[in-house]
């Protein structure tokens, strides 16, 4: 059974799930990074992010990472729309082919979520890449900028509409609240 964990860089949420899914979810994970604002534009959604309120649903990100013993979440400046880049997805991409996606898209969200750097300032990806032990990323990203917007495309037509979520075997399981439904449907 096919287990992806679909993630964008801008989303605390998927921030901590990336730090949980595979410890939680049985079997091999396969990470799959994808473009959150052309999937916003897709489905017509508008993110809590945007939303008058947010600040519940980013206090309640604070507690989760807390409560995970992750540093303390430092929001990057205009986060989120002031700051949106496909650049670090396009990394994360680009450094699966390396064999290093979860240390690239952990090593990202150490930069943004955890020094609060801005995803559309280069050297966020650059220094998320020394960390991770990346090479050629800053050429790398061009490479993979078609295979990006088909993997969103392919994420799209898979029923995903927001971020975090796992897919297993067909059923979509969304958010970091609901990785333990995915194990168990891993698991069956």
């Amino acid at each position: 059974m096919t287990t992806r964990f679909y993630y964008d860089l801008s989303s605390p949420f998927a921030y901590l799930a990336a730090h949980r899914v595979d410890d939680v979810v049985p079997g091999d994970v396969e990470w799959v990074p994808i473009a959150f604002g052309p999937l916003l534009v897709q489905t017509g959604r508008v993110p809590w992010s945007l939303k008058p309120g947010r600040e519940v649903n980013m206090q309640e990100c604070e507690r989760r990472a807390q409560r995970m013993g992750l540093p303390p979440i430092r929001w990057p400046e205009a986060w989120p729309a002031e700051s949106y880049s496909v650049n670090p997805a396009r990394a994360a991409l680009f450094a699966k082919r390396q064999g290093k996606v979860r240390e690239m898209s952990r090593a990202l969200y150490a930069e943004i979520f955890g020094r609060g750097r801005r995803l559309d300032d280069p050297a966020t990806v650059e220094a998320a890449a020394s960390a991770a032990g990346v090479d050629g990323v800053a050429e790398g990203i061009a490479e993979v900028k078609a295979e990006l917007r088909e993997q969103t495309e392919d994420a799209i037509a898979r029923g995903i509409v927001g971020l975090p979520r796992v897919e297993v075997g067909g059923a979509i399981f969304g958010g970091d609240a609901r990785l333990e439904e995915a194990a168990a449907r891993a698991a069956a």
